[in-house]
């Protein structure tokens, strides 16, 4: 790979579909090491749209404007950062050699929907997963919940962030959780899949990195395990390293060796899995950066935005986990646009803390407009700090 210079015939332009927090980490990192950046999103002033060279707000699901824009702008790479776009866009410029998909047109087809990446985990692949069954309608939903048995878990096919997530304990609840994930899945009329519930200890996310080796063959990295704590499908909080055997690491590995070669490409990508004992199953898999991996800013030599930038380059990458560290989520905690944030100093004076306010325009109750981070002797230790820090971040309306 050779570099250029941004806004010059030699720059290497990169384009980030979808510009939230995540993207606005990877901006930053790759406009470090010289690259052009077009920040591509639904709404206007998103993150990463406040640093990149360019930015443009469109419908992302309709095909004929994403292709528009990627005509227009000619990128040598695409990189995804959310999963609601026209995917077969993407899968036509990368057949015609226009730009390269990261990881590849493939993974981002597959994984925006997650009956897509089940059927290959569990069917192609034969990797342990929870109990599960695919639903359209109510009917069918009840059919596919007392398959897998109560308690057991709907979710629509195409959604993040915990969006329509429902938690079912009897048949009688089944119409509202169908309803609910009608209502929030990104798509009417989507599809949801049920889950059994699985007797889990705790779960993780294993950063896994695809990136060119000194060989030009593609290797395989992984980070430490990242332990994490959510809410409604949601991320709260997050620690790194999760203790846990040396048999569950491996067969960690070894799952998201053999998911993330299937997909194929180059990059860092967030695997979930369950850990009860010795015992792995794999849940989801996202091609990019995890938000539960923001704790690598305060843990790793190279956080998962500057191994994503590296590895899609075609650079080296080093994964390498500095001391122990966590991340607390920083709500909006109200509906307002143009918020403001108050106790900084005090937030800053926790020992090691660090903050990362995201410049979302509007705020939401439960919508992330911030982290707080901070390292510590043990993953505890941590994880009390950068949750005090958070706590005193106030987010206010004038």
């Amino acid at each position: 790979m050779r570099l250029g210079t941004p806004l010059s015939d030699t720059a290497v332009r990169v384009m980030l579909l979808g510009s939230g927090e995540l993207g606005k980490e990877v901006a930053i990192e790759l406009q470090r090491l010289g690259v052009e950046v077009v920040a591509v999103d639904r709404y206007a002033n998103a993150p990463a749209m406040q640093v990149a060279h360019r930015s443009h707000v469109i419908p992302m699901t309709d095909p004929q404007v994403l292709n528009g824009v990627i005509m227009a702008e000619g990128p040598d790479i695409i990189v995804p950062e959310i999963e609601a776009i026209a995917t077969d866009v993407l899968a036509m410029i990368e057949d015609a050699g226009m730009a390269r998909v990261v990881p590849t047109a493939r993974a981002t087809q597959l994984t925006m929907n997650r009956e897509g990446i089940r059927r290959l985990a569990a069917e192609e692949l034969g990797l342990p997963t929870s109990p599960f069954a695919f639903a359209g309608s109510a009917e069918e939903l009840a059919a596919g919940a007392e398959a897998v048995g109560y308690p057991c878990f709907v979710k629509p096919v195409m959604s993040s962030s915990g969006k329509g997530q429902s938690y079912v304990e009897s048949p009688a609840a089944i119409g509202e959780a169908w309803a609910h994930a009608e209502a929030s899945g990104r798509v009417a009329g989507g599809r949801v899949i049920v889950e059994g519930r699985i007797d889990f200890d705790y779960e993780i996310t294993l950063l896994t990195v695809r990136s060119r080796g000194a060989d030009g063959q593609t290797r395989t990295d992984f980070c430490a395990p990242i332990g994490h704590r959510q809410v409604k499908g949601d991320y709260v909080e997050s620690w790194q390293p999760q203790a846990m055997s040396d048999a569950a690491l491996k067969s960690a590995q070894e799952i998201a060796g053999k998911v993330t070669e299937a997909l194929g490409g180059w990059g860092v990508f967030g695997v979930e899995l369950f850990v009860k004992g010795d015992q792995v199953w794999f849940s989801e898999v996202s091609p990019r950066p995890h938000d539960t991996g923001l704790v690598t800013l305060a843990t790793q030599t190279y956080s998962e935005f500057a191994l994503h930038a590296r590895a899609i380059l075609g650079l080296p990458v080093d994964v390498t986990q500095r001391e122990p560290g966590a991340s607390a989520v920083i709500y909006g905690g109200m509906e307002a646009t143009g918020v403001a944030f108050e106790g900084l100093a005090e937030a800053l004076s926790v020992p090691t803390a660090d903050l990362r306010l995201f410049g979302k325009p509007e705020a939401f109750e439960r919508r992330r407009m911030g982290v707080a981070t901070a390292c510590g002797t043990t993953t505890d230790e941590a994880r009390q700090r950068a949750t005090e820090a958070a706590s005193r971040v106030r987010v206010i309306k004038d």
